[in-house]
């Protein structure tokens, strides 16, 4: 019997549009005018909170929504708001199809548990297991997600694809550890190192999946 073919995603911004739900909660708080350079400047203030891995995600974000001057009782909105959060359009139907192409699929998220089940629900899609940042300790782009991925499925590196949004959280460090990826470049980026294959967005995920691993 043949062995199963994997496929790994980032949940936020790959399939949760996260920057559109961040920006919807930033101009709540903080006026439609100011959104944009306050998601700015999220980006910038995210990652540091990161470092180390105590915080859990919804701790994460509160601290960042205080790094930005949220007032006095605003702090825990934005984790209060992920929830909500919808899948971008053409997500669901392009893991249907993976799936019925055989494919397994799992998350590896900087998130929570109760926040990545809640996603899951929003995408409507079965994934075989998601492997979230507060449970281990660990933050991408460390590289602890793929490790105790392949530790609990044992699945062969040459069968296995890496999907993502980010470059720095999710390609780079995939790349280094050896791993195929597709970029999903939703915001036309440039970037040096390639992934080894790139998109715009979901829509010809199954048949980049089966190009890059043959059934």
């Amino acid at each position: 019997m043949a062995a199963d073919r994997w496929a790994t995603f980032d949940c936020y911004g790959t399939l949760i549009d996260w920057n559109g739900g961040i920006r919807r909660e930033l101009a709540r708080v903080f006026g439609e005018e100011r959104a944009d350079t306050q998601l700015e400047r999220y980006h910038e203030v995210e990652p540091a909170l990161q470092v180390g891995g105590g915080r859990t995600y919804r701790e994460v974000m509160t601290a960042a929504m205080g790094e930005l001057g949220a007032p006095l009782g605003e702090e825990a909105g934005l984790a209060a708001a992920l929830p909500s959060w919808e899948p971008f359009q053409e997500v669901r139907a392009a893991l249907e199809e993976a799936r019925a192409r055989g494919w397994k699929l799992a998350i590896l998220s900087n998130s929570d548990r109760d926040l990545i089940d809640a996603s899951l629900a929003q995408i409507g899609v079965s994934f075989e297991l998601a492997i979230v940042a507060s449970e281990i300790g660990s933050y991408k782009p460390a590289p602890t997600h793929w490790l105790r991925f392949f530790e609990v499925t044992g699945a062969p590196r040459e069968l296995h694809v890496h999907v993502a949004q980010s470059h720095y959280h999710d390609i780079v460090p995939a790349h280094e550890l050896g791993l195929r990826t597709i970029w999903i470049n939703r915001y036309a980026e440039r970037h040096e190192l390639r992934p080894s294959r790139e998109l715009s967005d979901l829509a010809g995920l199954p048949d980049t999946l089966d190009e890059l691993v043959r059934a």
